[in-house]
């Protein structure tokens, strides 16, 4: 592609490489300059403006974003393409679900060449319906066609989209004198319609390992979620061991990631379960709806997969953390001269 200064009357058909202001109007830039445009250029008193043309084997910004937007989304999933505007071409969720993320491939087509670039979302993120998972921006107003074909073969692929594969979970409370009682309902069913699914059943029992392997073989959600009146601090404390006594099995208990260390993923007869920190009554983003979307969209979750998750894993403080993270924090200065 060729840029650069050039005289009006010689601009026709080139590319208006940066916008003009005349008089009550404005030609923004990347139009194709016509006839008309290099009259009303003219009368402006415009002698030269700064175009980009095109050589044999370029391809136009827009179609090379296309061109590249299709490659990411083909196979991809309930993904789809917007129109291509100034070179760029977004891909959009059609419905809920967590984004899967080829990174080396991504990385191979950002490498082909600067002009031809793909950001997205970080892998595993969590999208409603139209939320944006990647973009395609071109740019230059052109780039090589041998060059986007590259970068298109290494972006085919690169992008999935997980929509949720269960429809429904039980949410089991365990109760405690003064414990919390139903605080937190409402955060875990809201968790669960952001992934499109539905809460079925709120079931409680007295915060007991006999009780709760009962509660838990009455379940009747394709996910179980646990959430106990007093914080589970150990592998054979109640909650787990309740999964164990009822049946099932334990793939990891404790999370890298902060708030959400104390949660555990386990599963009974092929449907998971997740038992929930305290910590998860609160709205704010938390390590369970890490864990929560992958399991809910079939995503393969192991304890490998979950000790992978503390780079990153250190989320926003909550402001009612009873034990804030940095010492001395929320505590009034001392007058002693000490802290």
């Amino acid at each position: 592609m060729k840029f650069g200064a050039a005289p009006v009357t010689e601009a026709e058909g080139a590319i208006l490489a940066h916008s003009l202001r005349l008089g009550d109007g404005r030609l923004r830039k990347g139009v194709v300059l016509n006839a008309e445009h290099i009259a009303t250029l003219r009368d402006a008193g415009i002698s030269e403006v700064s175009v980009a043309r095109l050589e044999s084997g370029d391809i136009h910004e827009d179609e090379a974003a296309q061109v590249l937007a299709k490659a990411l989304c083909e196979g991809a999933g309930s993904i789809h393409c917007t129109a291509p505007f100034t070179g760029r071409v977004n891909l959009i969720a059609d419905g809920p679900g967590v984004v899967l993320i080829d990174a080396a491939r991504i990385d191979a087509a950002n490498a082909v060449d600067p002009m031809i670039t793909v950001a997205t979302v970080a892998p595993f993120h969590q999208l409603q319906a139209g939320g944006m998972a990647a973009t395609v921006k071109i740019i230059a107003y052109g780039v090589s066609g041998t060059a986007l074909n590259a970068a298109a073969d290494h972006a085919h692929g690169a992008i999935r989209f997980a929509g949720p594969v269960y429809g429904s979970a039980s949410l089991i409370l365990t109760e405690i004198p003064g414990g919390p009682g139903d605080k937190g309902i409402d955060a875990v069913e809201n968790r669960l319609k952001g992934l499109g699914m539905r809460l079925c059943e709120t079931l409680r029992c007295a915060h007991d390992e006999a009780a709760l392997a009962e509660a838990i073989g009455q379940a009747q959600g394709d996910v179980v979620l646990i959430l106990t009146a007093s914080a589970t601090s150990d592998p054979h404390d109640t909650a787990p061991g309740a999964l164990i006594r009822a049946g099932g099995r334990i793939e990891r208990f404790g999370l890298p990631v902060d708030p959400g260390n104390l949660l555990f993923l386990g599963d009974i007869g092929g449907r998971p379960v997740i038992g929930l920190p305290g910590s998860a009554r609160s709205p704010v983003l938390h390590g369970a709806d890490w864990v929560l979307a992958r399991v809910a969209c079939g995503v393969a979750l192991d304890s490998a997969a979950m000790a992978a998750m503390g780079v990153g894993g250190l989320l926003k403080e909550i402001p009612t953390r009873p034990q804030p993270r940095q010492p001395g924090a929320g505590r009034a200065p001392r007058t002693d001269g000490t802290n």
